[in-house]
């Protein structure tokens, strides 16, 4: 007999092994498409759970100090629900609230001048720029193109009505999500090291830098651009321009991407007072938004991030926009989150290879 042959037992041994390796590839390919499945049900969800994420962080001293207080984890979130709700919503719905007032009012002023033909009679008191208006009227509608401004001011208002109680549902599912957050945030942490193939070491270290990053965005993004565009708005508030809370919000939204700023509504404001013959409030407006208004970035930003933003400002730069580009607003949240895990993981990767070439 020979003794090369394979006996039965060997047979039933790669037989059962053949059918091993077809159903590891089966759970494998169900796991995957379960996945994805998951991924396209919590898409909808995306920029929900990216807020709802990003309040957690914020407020996680706070949800600690509760559970300290009062022992119990459950009781504790519902308090920090509600005082998140009264720092958050209250003036949100107040910021809502004026914005809708000023687009309206910014309107009226504009198709009042429009009508009335004082736009035409305060470039024509400047000779000096005659020539450039009539050369700029033949390739340019400027009544029509004011009145499309007018419109667009005028639309502003309507999409925040229209948009209300979309806007209100995706709050409370925000802090629905949130409270789930807070309160369980051991446990989601506790869940996504075990099935994390990081050790917990690199996981820790990824929890921070994600931490780090969504407080340095926020406080060095949202609140450097909230104070820019209130010391705009006071401004123009105080020059009497009009519609001061519609340029300051939208000045504080333009602060918040990189490379733009406040600048782009101040500027041409300046210029306008400076064409309409307020030369002193053109000046004041300009020396105020230099000296104040742009610096006050490079004041508060180390105060705000530190060293905790550990990105180059072209990162930064492509993080935001691009986040904006592919998540919509939650891209301000998601674009700098998503670099930083990329980098995080680079990072790990190096350092293990490095100590793997150093014990070779």
């Amino acid at each position: 007999m020979d003794e090369m042959a394979p006996t039965q037992q060997d047979v039933q041994t790669d037989d059962w092994g053949t059918i091993g390796h077809v159903q590891t590839l089966v759970l494998m390919m169900v796991t995957v498409l379960g996945i994805y499945l998951c991924y396209k049900m919590a898409l909808p969800f995306l920029a929900v759970v990216a807020w709802a994420l990003t309040l957690a962080v914020l407020f996680t001293p706070l949800q600690n100090w509760l559970e300290a207080k009062f022992k119990r984890t459950g009781l504790a979130a519902l308090i920090s629900i509600f005082l998140i709700g009264l720092i958050v919503v209250i003036p949100a719905l107040f910021v809502g609230q004026q914005l809708v007032i000023q687009a309206v009012k910014g309107s009226q002023i504009v198709e009042q001048k429009i009508n009335s033909g004082e736009w035409r009679r305060s470039l024509e008191a400047q000779p000096q720029l005659a020539p450039i208006v009539d050369k700029v009227e033949k390739y340019v509608d400027l009544p029509g193109t004011l009145k499309s401004f007018t419109a667009w001011l005028g639309g502003v208002a309507g999409a925040i009505v229209k948009g209300s109680v979309y806007q209100v549902l995706g709050i409370c599912l925000i802090f629905y999500m949130l409270f789930f957050f807070i309160r369980d945030r051991h446990l989601a942490i506790g869940a996504i090291k075990a099935l994390s193939p990081l050790s917990d070491n690199e996981m820790d270290y990824m929890i921070q830098r994600v931490g780090d990053t969504i407080h340095a965005t926020v406080y060095g993004t949202f609140a450097i651009a909230a104070v820019q565009g209130l010391l705009g708005g006071l401004m123009f508030w105080w020059l009497d321009l009009p519609a001061p809370f519609l340029w300051g919000l939208v000045m504080s939204l333009l602060a918040i991407v990189p490379m733009l700023g406040a600048s782009i509504i101040w500027a041409p404001a300046a210029l306008f007072l400076a064409l309409d013959g307020n030369t002193g409030s053109a000046l004041m407006l300009t020396i105020w938004g230099v000296l104040v208004v742009s610096t006050i970035d490079n004041l508060l930003r180390p105060v705000f991030v530190g060293n905790r933003l550990k990105l180059h400002t072209v990162l930064a730069f492509m993080s935001v926009v691009g986040g904006l580009l592919v998540f919509g607003a939650a891209g301000l949240i998601l674009g700098p989150v998503t670099l930083t895990i990329t980098i995080t993981l680079l990072d790990i990767w190096a350092k293990r290879t490095s100590v793997k070439t150093n014990n070779a």
